[in-house]
C-alpha cells in the first residue's frame, strides 16, 4: 500500500508504526527507537486531511508530542520540549472540550507535565508558570466529584511544580501555594488507600514547609517539615518505595535538620 493508491490507509499505517516504535522506544530505553517514532509520526501527519478527519490528524499531533516528550526528558533535551509542547498545543485546537472533554483533559495533562519538565531544565521561571495555569485549567475538569484519582494526581503535580517555581523567587506565595495544594493530595491520597503516594505527597510538602520556614526564619514550621519528611522516608523504606524517591527524601531530611538546628541556634 501507497501513499499515492490510499493516503489514509498508508497514514493509519505510519501512525500504527510510531505507536509500535515509541513503545519499543520505552520498553528498550532506545532514543534511537523514539527518534524514529518521531519520523512515523511526522510522516502520518503529511497524509492526514485535517479538514476532512480533524480527530485523527490531533490524535496523531498528541502521539507525535508524547515521542517528543519522551525523547526530552530522556536526553534533558529541551529543544525537544519545546518542540512537544507546540505539537500539544495544536492537538488542543482540534480536541476542544466541546469534542471530547476527556481528550482535551488527557492533552492538557500532558501540555502541563511538558512545561513543567522544560521549566526545571531552564533557569527561568515561565515555562513553571505555564505548567502551573495549565494544570489549574486541568482542574476545571478533572474535579474531585467527578475524577478523585485524576484530581489527586493533578493536585500533586500542581504541587510540584509550585514549590519549583517558589524556590526560584525571593516571594513566598507560590510556597504556600504548593503547601495547600499537596494538602488537597492528600485528601485522597491517604496513608490507608495507598501508603506510596501518601508518603510522596507527605515527604514533598515537608519540603515545601522547609523551603518556607528557611525564608521566614520559622523553627517551628522547620520542625514540622522534619517530621513529615522522616515520615514519608519510613514508609517509603517500609514498602517498595522507588529508590530514587528514598534517595531524594534522605537528602531534603538531611536539608532539613540542618535547618531546624540553625534556626533553633537562633
Amino acid at each position: 500500500m501507497t501513499r499515492e493508491h490510499d493516503p489514509a490507509v498508508w497514514a493509519t499505517a505510519s501512525s500504527g508504526l510510531g505507536d509500535a516504535l515509541e513503545t519499543l522506544g520505552e520498553l528498550e530505553g532506545s532514543s534511537q527507537r523514539l527518534e524514529d517514532a518521531v519520523t512515523a509520526y511526522g510522516k502520518a501527519l503529511s497524509a492526514i486531511n485535517r479538514a476532512l478527519d480533524p480527530l485523527a490528524w490531533a490524535k496523531t499531533q498528541f502521539n507525535l508530542g508524547s515521542a517528543l516528550r519522551a525523547l526530552g526528558e530522556r536526553e534533558k533535551n529541551t529543544v525537544r520540549l519545546e518542540q512537544a509542547v507546540t505539537v500539544y498545543r495544536e492537538a488542543l485546537k482540534e480536541r476542544t472540550r466541546q469534542r471530547s472533554l476527556r481528550a482535551w483533559a488527557i492533552t492538557q495533562n500532558n501540555l502541563a507535565r511538558t512545561l513543567a519538565s522544560l521549566g526545571r531544565q531552564e533557569n527561568g521561571t515561565a515555562h513553571l508558570q505555564q505548567a502551573v495555569d495549565a494544570y489549574r485549567e486541568l482542574l476545571t475538569v478533572w474535579t474531585r466529584e467527578s475524577s478523585a484519582s485524576d484530581w489527586s494526581d493533578t493536585q500533586e503535580r500542581l504541587g510540584d511544580a509550585l514549590l519549583d517555581l517558589g524556590g526560584r523567587e525571593s516571594e513566598t506565595a507560590h510556597l504556600e501555594q504548593a503547601v495547600a495544594a499537596f494538602n488537597d493530595a492528600l485528601q485522597v491520597r491517604t496513608r490507608e488507600a495507598n501508603p506510596r503516594l501518601w508518603a510522596i505527597s507527605t515527604g514533598r510538602q515537608g519540603v515545601a514547609r522547609m523551603r518556607l520556614a528557611e525564608r521566614r526564619g520559622d523553627a517551628a514550621m522547620a520542625n514540622l517539615a522534619v517530621q513529615q519528611i522522616e515520615l514519608a522516608l519510613a514508609t517509603l523504606r517500609e514498602g517498595d518505595g522507588m529508590a530514587s524517591a528514598v534517595d531524594y527524601f534522605a537528602k531534603r531530611l538531611a536539608d532539613a535538620r540542618a535547618l531546624a538546628q540553625r534556626l533553633a541556634n537562633r
